[in-house]
């Protein structure tokens, strides 16, 4: 079996839950990172791990849409419109 397809996760003290894993980026996002690390250091005053820029990035990211419809209730023509996998009915 791969190790990279399997992304170990635990508990932390603080209540929250840590995964690690690893993933391939355009040096173009790793510069966003970095200045994004950049402004959480000067905001907080001391320095931060890169760790610590992505999770603030992500929290700072607006949660993915709870308002929307379930996808039963998508349109059929937007469902429709999808490509279809050959093998499949």
């Amino acid at each position: 079996m791969n190790d990279r397809g399997t992304a170990p996760m635990h508990a932390t003290p603080d209540g929250e839950a840590e995964i690690s894993l690893v993933i391939r980026l355009p040096w173009e996002d790793v510069a966003r990172l970095g200045q994004e690390a950049g402004r959480l250091a000067a905001q907080m005053q001391r320095p931060v791990t890169m760790d610590e820029a992505v999770s603030s990035r992500l929290r700072s990211r607006p949660a993915p849409a709870a308002h929307a419809k379930p996808a039963e209730q998508a349109p059929a023509a937007a469902v429709s419109a999808l490509p279809r996998l050959s093998g499949t009915a």
